[in-house]
């Protein structure tokens, strides 16, 4: 067993026949003097490696070669820390060297040093940028500037990056300008067979390798529409009778509170209700304005007249917080699509800021500006999640379900399905006739014989 042979960093130990995972690795670790904390880490790359590899080698073919394509793949990703690279390297070579006993090639130069900035020469720190490996920073850098151009979401260019990353990592840091519809195929067809990731994954996979090659590539990919496709099973939405709603919201109070009320009481998903800014609330006119929603549309919802008192106490403290950061001069605050160079002004005025704004400053992830944004949806899922707890209510509650509650009550109140699809800014009415397949009619609405004996 791993457990039993005498374990030194950088040398083989004799192959184990009888690797038993995680178990016998974390031994392997406790023995090689790795805090034991750090183990679940260590056991995190070794599985993200063999994700990300061909299921037509075995692991034990695997060697040197993909582990410097795995950890360059990390190098180069913006989000990861230094020592999360060098991290993933160790855990790599103490897997097949110290538990499997499975030797691997000398690595052309120190990996682990040039994952952090530093030549073989000695140590000399440089920039994370400069060390990346060149045509995938650069390639990165141009998906990121099409984006910007068609102004896709920040959301939607992280996950891209991702799924991106992902593509290449699978196919060991293949040129993408080199590779097809073919290499499409095999990586759409190993999420659906091997990861059996979910349909809306994979297309969400499947939307950014098209956006790689159709807007920043320009080239022409063959057919590759014969891949295995991810099955999209029909699912109903979670919705709460209106007694639950109600002991739900009775349990959350704060800025989270009011957010919870503002998704059931309009229809609002989530990240338009934090995205909302002073001028887009019309008291006077009972309506709010839901700007750049799903599908960068806008659209108008109703102001349900018993959050008016509530909300203007909230923006009078609100404003209060805003005159404290225009006295340190820190009230300026995120613009969409450029509007700060039309109207210099415009991101210090008190009509342009986030009604729901957070608690302490941020750094602008696109520009590297320090301000005051609005609140993280964390913050209100975990509200909801706790507030769903104490009311002892079973169903899976999300802030989303807020949403699908409105619906469906609008709809049992007699309400036209065309109004509500308008409210809730849906471009099809078959995505709101979902809606009526969780009302108490058609198939629910008959009586079980058995409570007619």
């Amino acid at each position: 067993m791993a457990a039993s042979r005498k374990l030194k960093r950088g040398q083989v130990a004799p192959f184990n026949s009888d690797p038993r995972w995680p178990s016998g690795y974390f031994l392997v670790l406790e023995e090689l003097g790795v805090e034991k904390r750090r183990h679940p880490f260590y056991a995190h790359w070794v599985r993200q490696f063999f994700k990300q590899q061909h299921e037509s080698k075995q692991r034990r073919e695997l060697g040197r070669r993909e582990i410097e394509t795995f950890i360059q793949l990390l190098a180069a990703d913006k989000a990861m820390e230094d020592w999360q690279v060098a991290q993933a390297q160790d855990a790599l070579e103490v897997y097949y060297e110290q538990f499997r006993g499975i030797a691997l090639e000398p690595a052309a130069g120190r990996v682990k040093e040039r994952a952090a900035g530093i030549s073989s020469a000695g140590p000399k720190p440089q920039n994370r940028q400069s060390v990346r490996k060149a045509d995938l920073g650069v390639l990165e850098q141009a998906v990121c500037e099409v984006l910007r151009t068609e102004h896709y979401s920040l959301r939607t260019e992280s996950a891209y990056l991702q799924w991106i990353r992902r593509f290449i990592g699978y196919h060991h840091g293949k040129r993408p300008s080199s590779m097809g519809g073919a290499e499409i195929h095999r990586f759409l067809s190993h999420l659906a067979i091997s990861d059996r990731v979910a349909a809306s994954t994979q297309n969400q996979a499947l939307n950014a390798i098209v956006f790689l090659y159709g807007k920043v590539l320009k080239k022409e990919l063959g057919d590759f529409s014969d891949f295995p496709r991810a099955r999209r099973p029909k699912r109903l939405p979670v919705v709460l009778s209106r007694k639950e709603v109600q002991a739900l919201l009775i349990r959350m109070d704060g800025p989270e509170g009011l957010i919870a009320k503002l998704l059931y009481g309009t229809g609002m998903r989530v990240s338009e209700a934090l995205r909302l800014r002073v001028h887009d609330l019309a008291f006077d006119r009972n309506e709010i304005t839901v700007r750049a929603g799903k599908g960068d549309q806008d659209r108008r919802v109703l102001f349900p007249e018993s959050l008016k008192s509530e909300l203007h106490q909230h923006l009078d403290g609100r404003r209060h917080q805003y005159e404290e950061d225009r006295k340190e001069g820190m009230h300026a605050v995120e613009l969409p699509h450029a509007l700060d160079r039309k109207y210099p002004e415009a991101p210090y005025e008190w009509k342009w800021q986030f009604v729901f704004a957070g608690r302490d400053y941020s750094v602008d992830p696109r520009n590297g500006a320090r301000r005051r944004h609005h609140l993280h949806p964390v913050r209100v899922q975990r509200a909801v999640k706790r507030a769903a707890a104490d009311a002892r209510i079973t169903a899976r509650v999300t802030p989303h379900t807020l949403r699908h509650c409105f619906a469906t009550h609008l709809l049992e109140s007699g309400q036209d399905i065309r109004t509500v699809q308008e409210l809730l800014g849906h471009a099809d009415v078959r995505t709101t006739m979902i809606y009526t397949h969780v009302l108490n009619k058609g198939p629910m609405g008959v009586v079980s014989p058995l409570d007619t004996l």
